[in-house]
């Protein structure tokens, strides 16, 4: 009570001054209750006896106090304000993690701290209900973590794990790639021989299928034809347009009639450049036939001039210049060291009834062949006694792999001629 009547004096007597010193000016005093003295608005000291201040500074010093007061609730409620900023980002960020949203969520809502009231009251428990809310929602937060993401690391740790699986797959993925490369470059080595090899016989075998394509025979199969020579003359002559290869075995068969005498000439011979007597099948004279194998000579004991259809065979082999002699299917003679070792050579000329002194010229007539030929064929082999014989008796079709008799691959020149002709029944005739 003394504090409120000390209190009022005091404005009375600043009162009374103010009212001297300007007479319109005036001060209201309104009796405080000792609570809101204590609470807010604490007053000064009231100085002792001896030290009293004027009314004016009194009232300063109030004042005074009450901005710092103020000052410091306002500071007060600015680091709170950005406590709970803080806090808002975060949970912002932590839900952007957790649900996949952005960080800037919580920036959406409403702003609580842009309205605070200036009541400490009131702001004391709006801060307990923002504290509040932000908590549960942190609750919310660890409950999603704990349901979505139980078994999974932290996002700078899920990255380590990351990288680290990629850098084994790309690592897996590379070995992987290498293993192949080796498997392809192995069996790329492995297969070139066989591949070539390949190759060769298909070309050789569209070569042949497009001859007989192209081939524009009058006959009734390509095969199906006969080469006449009915004079002794060194112009008449058949030319076979293919050439041989290098071979270091060969079998020649084909059929031929004749009753030349003496001596049925020359149904066949093969001249390179340097060798004119490479390959040669020659009856001259009153001698028996011979074959000649780059001029080295081997007689044969075979016997067709009796104007019959006969097949011949024989085969030679350049393994000790063994060689073997068929007529009709039948092995007659049988020798070796004709030419043994010595191949024959590539890129000759091959003539039909004809003797050959140079390479496809200089023939003598006293050498031409007289009479029919027909199925000359050649391959790079010795048939077996089985294949001629089969070829021999007409049950077996076997063109040759080197040159097979076909239409388009014989010209005629001389006057010689082409026939069409079944050699298997013709001979049946002559039985």
């Amino acid at each position: 009570m003394l504090a409120l009547l000390a209190a009022g004096v005091a404005l009375a007597v600043a009162a009374g001054a103010q009212d001297g010193l300007a007479p319109g000016n005036r001060f209201v005093c309104t009796a405080l209750p000792p609570e809101a003295a204590r609470a807010g608005c604490p007053l000064p000291a009231m100085p002792m006896q001896g030290g009293a201040l004027s009314p004016e500074e009194e009232l300063r010093a109030a004042v005074l106090q009450l901005r710092e007061t103020v000052v410091q609730q306002k500071e007060t409620l600015g680091s709170q304000r950005e406590a709970i900023r803080e806090l808002t980002a975060k949970l912002g960020r932590c839900e952007g993690l957790a649900g996949g949203k952005a960080p800037g969520r919580a920036a959406s809502g409403k702003d609580t701290m842009g309205d605070l009231p200036r009541d400490p009251g009131h702001v004391v428990e709006q801060l307990s209900r923002s504290l509040q809310t932000l908590k549960d929602r942190l609750e919310s937060l660890e409950h999603q973590l704990r349901v979505n993401v139980s078994s999974t690391a932290l996002p700078g740790d899920f990255r380590e794990v990351l990288q680290r699986r990629l850098g084994e797959l790309e690592r897996q993925l590379l070995s992987k790639v290498a293993e192949l490369e080796d498997e392809k470059s192995l069996l790329h080595n492995e297969t070139s021989a066989h591949r070539q090899k390949t190759e060769s016989a298909l070309n050789s075998l569209l070569q042949r299928v497009t001859e007989l394509e192209r081939g524009n025979s009058a006959f009734k199969s390509p095969d199906a034809f006969k080469v006449s020579l009915p004079l002794r003359t060194n112009y008449l002559y058949g030319k076979v347009k293919k050439t041989l290869p290098e071979l270091y075995a060969f079998t020649i068969c084909l059929w031929l009639r004749s009753s030349a005498s003496p001596g049925i000439g020359t149904p066949f011979s093969y001249a390179v450049p340097g060798q004119a007597n490479e390959i040669v099948l020659i009856e001259w004279g009153n001698n028996p036939i011979e074959l000649l194998i780059n001029d080295k000579v081997a007689q044969l004991p075979l016997f067709v001039s009796d104007g019959k259809w006969h097949h011949i065979c024989v085969t030679w082999t350049t393994r000790d210049g063994m060689w073997e002699a068929f007529q009709d299917g039948e092995k007659l003679g049988t020798g070796e060291n004709l030419a043994p070792w010595h191949p024959i050579k590539p890129g000759g000329v091959l003539i039909l009834g004809q003797e050959q002194d140079t390479v496809g010229g200089r023939f003598d007539a006293t050498q031409a062949f007289v009479g029919e030929l027909s199925q000359f064929n050649i391959w790079d082999r010795v048939l077996r006694a089985q294949e001629i014989i089969n070829i021999a008796n007409c049950s077996t079709n076997m063109p040759g792999n080197i040159i097979p008799w076909v239409d388009n691959n014989v010209d005629v020149f001389g006057g010689a001629s082409k026939w069409p002709v079944e050699t298997c029944e013709e001979r049946l005739l002559d039985l």
